[in-house]
C-alpha cells in the first residue's frame, strides 16, 4: 500500500495533540503528557518543515519528524495513530518512514531514541536493522525516564 508523506498542518498537529491518547503505559506518548513537548509540537515555526503527516488510503495513520543532526545523520521521531498500535502495523509504517528519510535526506546514518520500557517498538526497530548504541536518562513527563539510543547505518 502507498504511504503518502506531507508537511504537517497546524490543524493536524492540534488534532494529534488533542485526540491521540494511548492506553496503559503507552500514555507516556500522549502529546499532553509533557507540556514543554506539547508547546513545541503545536508551534508551527518550531515544527518547521521537519514534521510530516503520513496517510494510507487517504486516512491519517501517523506522523514522523526528521531532524538533520549532521550532514550525514538524520534523527527520527514517529507516532502511529493509537488505534493502529499493537496490531502488527509498525514494521510497514517504519519501513516506509525509513525509505522516505533515505530518499529525502540521503543520510549515512539514522538515529532514534525510545523509552526503554517500550520493548514492542524496540523489537520492530531491531527487525529493520537498528542497533543499540547506549542509554541515557532524560527529564520528561514530570519525571526522569531511561531512553535507548539506536542507530541504523544506511
Amino acid at each position: 500500500m502507498n504511504y503518502i508523506f506531507q508537511a504537517m498542518t497546524q490543524e493536524q498537529a492540534e488534532d494529534i495533540a488533542t485526540n491521540w491518547h494511548y492506553n496503559g503505559e503507552y500514555s507516556f506518548y500522549d502529546m499532553d503528557a509533557d507540556q514543554e513537548d506539547l508547546k513545541e509540537f503545536l508551534d508551527a515555526q518550531k515544527r518547521n518543515e521537519s514534521y510530516f503527516i503520513v496517510t494510507k488510503n487517504k486516512e491519517v495513520i501517523g506522523f514522523y519528524s526528521f531532524n538533520q543532526i549532521t550532514e550525514d545523520t538524520i534523527d527520527i521521531g514517529l507516532g502511529m495513530k493509537p488505534n493502529l498500535t499493537g496490531n502488527g502495523n509498525g514494521l510497514e509504517f517504519l519501513k516506509n518512514g525509513l525509505e522516505f528519510a533515505k530518499s529525502k535526506y540521503n543520510p549515512k546514518k539514522i538515529t532514534l531514541s525510545v523509552a526503554t520500557f517500550n520493548q514492542r517498538a524496540i523489537k520492530v526497530y531491531k527487525k529493520v536493522g537498528f542497533k543499540e548504541e547506549g542509554t541515557f536518562v532524560q527529564a520528561t513527563n514530570g519525571s526522569s525516564f531511561e531512553f535507548l539510543k539506536m542507530v541504523l547505518l544506511c
